[in-house]
C-alpha cells in the first residue's frame, strides 16, 4: 500500500514539474545575431499568447537577401524547460498537449528563453501553409505559447 501511494505521488510530481526543470542554461546560438545589410522587408508582427507556460513578446516574419526569418523581439519571454523548439504549426492555435507530427515543422531549438532572436526558415518551408509559430517542449509534447502568423 505504501509503495502504491509513493508511486502515485512520484508520478504526479513528475508530470507537474516535467517541463519546468532547467536542463541547459547555455542557449543554443547558431543563428546570426546582427545583420548589417539594408536589403530587408518586414511583415506585421504578432503577439505571443500563453498556452501551458507564460509566453509573451512579438514575432515578425522578415526577408533579407532572399532568406526568410522568424524574428522574436526584445520583449520575448517564456519559461525554461527541457528540449524547447520553435515550430510552425499548420493551424492557428496549436493544442497544449499532443501535437501530431504531421501538423508541424521544427524550425530550430529555442536559442534562449528571453530577448530578441532570429530563426532562418528552410527554403522548402512555405509560410502560407502554416497558421502559427509556437514554442514547444519536444520531450513532453507540450506547447508553451504561440503567435498566429499574419495572413
Amino acid at each position: 500500500m505504501k509503495f502504491q501511494l509513493l508511486a502515485i505521488v512520484g508520478m504526479v510530481t513528475f508530470f507537474s514539474l516535467g517541463c519546468t526543470k532547467e536542463v541547459n542554461s547555455t542557449p543554443i546560438n547558431n543563428q546570426p545575431q546582427s545583420v548589417t545589410n539594408v536589403a530587408s522587408s518586414a511583415a506585421a508582427s504578432e503577439s505571443f499568447k500563453t498556452l501551458e507556460h507564460r509566453t509573451q513578446g512579438k514575432v515578425s516574419f522578415i526577408t533579407e537577401n532572399g532568406i526568410s526569418y522568424l524574428e522574436f523581439d526584445k520583449s520575448f519571454k517564456t519559461d525554461n524547460g527541457p528540449d524547447l523548439f520553435v515550430i510552425l504549426y499548420r493551424g492557428n492555435v496549436p493544442p497544449k498537449y499532443g501535437i501530431k507530427e504531421k501538423d508541424y515543422v521544427r524550425i530550430a531549438p529555442l536559442q534562449k528563453i528571453s530577448g530578441s532572436q532570429r530563426y532562418a526558415l528552410p527554403n522548402n518551408v512555405k509560410l502560407a501553409n502554416f497558421g502559427s509559430v509556437a514554442v514547444w517542449c519536444r520531450r513532453f509534447n507540450v506547447s508553451f505559447g504561440y503567435a498566429e502568423l499574419p495572413k
